[in-house]
């Protein structure tokens, strides 16, 4: 029998207690070789650009000759205002690589000792990476596959203990209104997109604009689908008869939905509504990725956090009392 792929040698290439040994001028730099991996760690100022900059010896400080303004390694990153040693997010990112069904912040608060609400931000942080790796992201094409499927989360109405006083849930009138439908489109051997919407037809502008021409696209039979047909060839399967027919099969799509509820349910065990977005955004960079060791994925995604701007919605999240912005 075939070794698994996560189960092999290949796919750990790295360690938390690698991370946890290091100083914090070696993790330091790290972050700088990856940060600056053009000038081999040498700094580049984020305001300007220009590459001559001159290093403090008292403190970990750059200054631009050009501009003269002073930044640090994480100046101008998705770190940037700082408060925890660079070494601790270096062990943040390696758990959160590490999590195949994602990292809870109570347990990465209790891994790296650090406060609830500290460990949340970290974690949305995170979660913003792999937002930016998939912005804008087309599938398909001439020749290619696409599935598309949907899914449920939140709105759970919990019922009565009497059965006397148990109401129907599946009626509109008796649901609480928080119920989101996400949606799931996933390109065969290829990348994958998702986004919560309100509802499967109110996703439709939104699969056509993400969907190459002249793509094959296999669906089940919601009727949200059927506008589809007018600009794709569909392949579409009843699954209240067959799971795969005649060509038609929407298996890979409904994995990465099974991967995301095991998420909410076995990890996370709640995704407020405004937050959803970024879970499964999360949970489909981890299935793309999923091939990868966990050594390349730590490098990966303190790449995009090093190349993104400080974050607009956790950057004083707790201080403005106000929530963040759906993703």
């Amino acid at each position: 029998m075939a070794q698994h792929f996560l189960t092999s040698p290949a796919a750990r290439t790295l360690s938390v207690t690698q991370v946890a040994r290091l100083s914090e001028e070696e993790a330091i730099q790290i972050f700088r070789q990856i940060r600056w991996p053009d000038t081999h760690g040498q700094p580049v100022c984020p305001h300007c650009t220009c590459a001559t900059c001159y290093e403090f010896k008292s403190r970990p400080i750059f200054r631009c000759k050009a501009c003269r303004k002073q930044f640090s390694v994480t100046s101008g990153t998705l770190f940037a205002y700082h408060k925890l040693p660079i070494r601790d997010y270096l062990v943040a990112v390696a758990l959160y690589v590490n999590g195949v069904k994602g990292k809870a912040a109570l347990e990465l608060s209790r891994q790296l000792g650090i406060a609830y609400k500290t460990a949340f931000v970290l974690a949305h942080k995170l979660r913003e990476a792999p937002q930016a790796e998939r912005r804008g992201r087309t599938l398909g094409g001439d020749g290619k596959t696409v599935e598309i499927d949907s899914g449920y989360s939140g709105g759970h109405n919990r019922p009565a203990n009497h059965k006397k006083d148990r109401i129907d849930r599946r009626l509109a009138e008796n649901q609480t209104g928080k119920r989101q439908c996400f949606i799931v489109i996933r390109e065969r051997d290829g990348r994958s997109i998702t986004k919560p919407f309100p509802s499967e037809e109110a996703s439709l502008d939104f699969i056509r604009s993400r969907i190459e021409p002249g793509t094959v696209v296999h669906a089940d039979e919601a009727p949200a689908w059927n506008a589809l047909h007018a600009r794709f060839d569909m392949k579409r399967i009843n699954h209240s008869e067959v799971y795969s027919w005649d060509g038609a099969c929407t298996n890979q799509a409904e994995s990465m939905i099974a991967r995301i509820r095991r998420a909410e349910w076995g990890i996370h065990h709640h995704i407020s509504g405004q937050y959803l977005g970024r879970y499964i955004d999360e949970m489909a960079w981890r299935e793309d990725h999923r091939r990868e060791s966990n050594g390349a994925q730590f490098r990966r995604i303190l790449s995009l956090a090093a190349a993104l701007s400080p974050s607009v919605d956790f950057c004083g999240y707790w201080q403005r009392h106000r929530p963040a912005a759906a993703a």
